[in-house]
């Protein structure tokens, strides 16, 4: 019965042991590369745009504490070019 149990524990050793070579070996193959380049790319545009919603809040906080209107500088040309004369 002990031979029995041991056999089992070292079949079961074995099939977990060839598994992670199979995936190890897997991962390092061009197929694998790609997959795991692609995920960094996909990692990279996730942080970028992340990283631009970050920059604009803190611009409206910076803003907002300067006391600074995000107002047009000349509301002439802005009051022409929304009613489409362009200054005629």
């Amino acid at each position: 019965m002990k031979r029995l149990f041991w056999l089992g524990i070292g079949a079961a050793a074995g099939v977990t042991v060839v598994r992670r070579i199979t995936k190890t070996a897997e991962a390092y193959t061009p197929k694998g590369l790609a997959n795991a380049v692609s995920g960094l790319g996909d990692t990279v545009r996730e942080f970028a745009d992340d990283v631009r919603v970050a920059m604009a809040e803190r611009e409206d906080e910076m803003l907002d504490a300067l006391g600074v209107q995000d107002t047009p500088a000349d509301p002439d040309t802005t009051a022409a070019s929304s009613t489409g004369r362009h200054g005629r």
